[in-house]
C-alpha cells in the first residue's frame, strides 16, 4: 500500500474511520476517498457498486456500522443484524467484483462467547455461547467474518479483519441512549456537574471488568495490518483476523472514578443493580497482533480519557 494508493475508508465520520483519517493524513497518504451516507448509502446494493465501478478503490477498510451500547444493543437488535449485514454484504461483494487488492474488515471483541477462557485467543471463536445483550451485533460480524473468509477461499482474494476490544476517542458518540460506557460515563459525570448534583446513578453492579483501546492506537494497528498481514488459508478462521486491545482490562467501578476525577464531578456514586451488567469480562489476547506486527498501544487510560473531554469541551460536544 503505497502512499498514493487509492484507498477507501467507510465510515469516515465514526470514531473509527475519522481516526483513521487523522492517522493517514499524518502518514501523508494523499489519495483517500470517502464519501456520506446522504451521498452513498451503504445498505443500498446498486449505489454501492455504482460507487465502487467509478472509484475503483485499490485498498478497502470497512469502518461503516450501526454500532451501540448495551441499551441500543437489547432494544434494537433487529435494526443492529440487519443494518450491518446489509453494509457488509454490499461493500464486500464489491471489494471482488471490482478487484480490490485488500479489504480490511473491522469487527469486534462481542464475537467472543460470555463465558470463556481470559485472556481471550483468536481460536475461542465460537466457542461457547454469546452474550445475550448483544448477540444480534456480534452474529452480524460473525457473518462478515466468514463472508471475508468464504470470498478467499473460492476467489481467492485478500480479505482481512481486526476484532478490536472497546473503544474510545474524539468523535465517540456521546447520546446516552446508544453510547458505549466510556463515553456514557463522560457524558454523565459532566452533567451531573454541571447541574449541580450530589449524587449519580450508574448501571449496573460496577464489577464487570472491560478494556479499553485508544482509537488514534486502533488506527496505527489496522494500518499496519493492511501492510504486513495476509489471509492465511492454513490457519483456518483465525488466520483470518488479529485481536487489537492493550492487554490489561479495569473495573468499570473504577473506570467511572478515574472519570469522576477527570470531569471534577464532586458528588457520590450510586450503582444501580437491577439494570444489566453484560459480559463479566472481556480482556483479548494480543500476542498474535505484537509478534506480527511489532505493535504495542501508545496510550495511556487515563491520558487517553483526559484528551477526549478536552476534545469534548473545545468542540461545546455537550451544549
Amino acid at each position: 500500500m503505497k502512499k498514493s494508493s487509492k484507498i477507501y475508508v467507510a465510515g469516515h465520520t465514526g470514531l473509527v474511520g475519522s481516526a483513521l483519517i487523522r492517522r493517514f493524513s499524518n502518514l501523508g497518504y494523499n489519495n483517500i476517498i470517502y464519501e456520506t451516507h446522504n451521498n452513498l448509502d451503504l445498505g443500498n446494493q446498486k449505489l454501492v457498486r455504482d460507487f465502487f465501478y467509478k472509484q475503483k478503490p485499490e485498498y478497502v477498510f470497512l469502518a461503516a456500522a450501526k454500532v451501540g451500547g448495551i441499551k441500543a444493543n437489547s432494544d434494537n437488535p433487529a435494526d443492529f443484524i440487519y443494518n450491518n449485514l446489509q453494509i457488509q454484504n454490499n461493500v464486500i461483494d464489491a471489494c471482488y467484483a471490482y478487484g480490490v487488492k485488500k479489504l480490511l474488515f473491522l469487527g469486534s471483541s462481542c464475537i467472543y462467547p460470555k463465558e470463556v477462557e481470559q485472556p481471550i485467543k483468536e481460536e475461542y471463536l465460537l466457542s461457547g455461547k454469546l452474550e445475550p445483550t448483544n448477540d444480534a451485533y456480534a452474529i452480524a460480524k460473525i457473518a462478515g467474518l466468514y463472508m471475508c473468509k468464504s470470498y478467499n477461499k473460492q476467489y481467492g482474494t485478500n480479505f482481512i479483519a481486526a476484532m478490536p476490544t472497546n473503544l474510545y476517542g474524539i468523535n465517540d458518540n456521546f447520546d446516552l441512549n446508544s453510547s458505549h460506557v466510556l463515553p456514557a460515563l463522560i457524558r454523565k459525570f459532566h452533567d451531573a456537574k454541571i447541574c449541580g448534583k450530589d449524587e449519580i446513578v450508574l448501571w449496573g453492579s460496577g464489577n464487570p471488568r472491560r478494556e479499553f483501546v485508544f482509537v488514534d492506537d486502533l488506527a496505527e494497528a489496522i494500518i499496519l495490518m493492511m501492510m504486513e498481514f495476509d489471509y492465511d488459508m492454513c490457519s483456518g478462521l483465525d488466520g483470518l483476523f488479529l485481536n487489537i486491545g492493550v492487554g490489561k482490562d479495569i473495573a468499570i467501578r473504577d473506570l467511572a472514578i478515574i472519570i469522576k476525577d477527570i470531569v471534577g464531578f464532586e458528588g457520590s456514586i450510586l450503582w444501580d443493580t437491577s439494570m444489566p451488567d453484560g459480559t463479566y469480562r472481556k480482556l483479548l489476547d494480543i500476542s498474535k497482533t505484537v509478534n506480527k506486527l511489532g505493535w504495542y498501544p501508545k496510550t495511556d487510560l487515563v491520558d487517553g480519557i483526559k484528551t477526549v473531554y478536552q476534545w469534548c469541551l473545545d468542540n461545546h460536544i455537550f451544549s
